[in-house]
């Protein structure tokens, strides 16, 4: 409640018709609480945890100090680059800090699939998120990996399985945009049958050779 109304320069009343003050979703990060906005809006409200900016600096200089001496002991890890992969760490979680950053990639991602059928990315309130606020359109879904659920609804799996397909194959291959964290909790099955898509602070990007070397590999 503080990181919100201390970002958004308002009370949590003023800001949302009706808020869930017991999260959906936490991780280590941020944690995710469903809200009503005044105008009737359903919206998903992610919020970082308080001073998680800190704790994550410690710990990636304790990972620092553990690489180095790695590097100076252990001759077997050299051609692992163990530092390398302490830095490029902390440059993806210091942009996952940053929700402005997300709220944009999800916004760029939407615009590619604005006319799909087959994925849809929730939309992003911009005028009510900051660096540490992230809120967004709700969607209501099925977890992708509870195959049960999804064939007990009526849903044809092997139809699921095309559209996830051919949606990461645009991603990947017209795109260049792809979101790099597809584990089971950011990807549901919407009640129309598109796959819902949530999460969007770690993304990447593939650049056109890639593009023709990953094509070359299918083919």
């Amino acid at each position: 409640r503080l990181i919100i109304e201390q970002d958004l320069h308002a009370s949590l009343d003023g800001l949302f018709r009706w808020f869930d003050p017991v999260p959906v979703a936490a991780a280590s990060i941020a944690q995710v609480h469903r809200a009503v906005l005044p105008d009737g809006r359903e919206a998903m409200v992610k919020v970082q945890r308080p001073n998680i900016d800190k704790i994550i600096e410690r710990d990636i200089s304790i990972l620092r100090g553990i690489a180095e001496l790695m590097e100076t002991h252990v001759r077997e890890l050299h051609p692992y680059n163990v530092p390398g992969i302490v830095d490029e760490f902390a440059r993806t979680i210091n942009r996952e800090l940053d929700f402005f950053i997300e709220g944009s990639n999800a916004q760029r991602l939407k615009k590619n699939f604005e006319t799909s059928d087959e994925l849809l990315i929730p939309e992003i309130y911009g005028e009510l998120s900051s660096r540490r606020v992230l809120v967004m359109e709700r969607i209501e879904g099925i977890r992708i990996d509870d195959v049960d659920e999804i064939a007990r609804r009526g849903h044809d799996r092997k139809e699921i399985t095309r559209k996830g397909a051919a949606a990461y194959f645009k991603i990947v291959f017209q795109d260049g945009l792809f979101h790099a964290d597809p584990h089971p909790g950011n990807i549901f099955v919407l009640a129309d049958g598109r796959i819902g898509l949530v999460d969007f602070g770690i993304m990447g990007r593939v650049t056109e050779e890639n593009m023709e070397y990953f094509a070359n590999v299918l083919l």
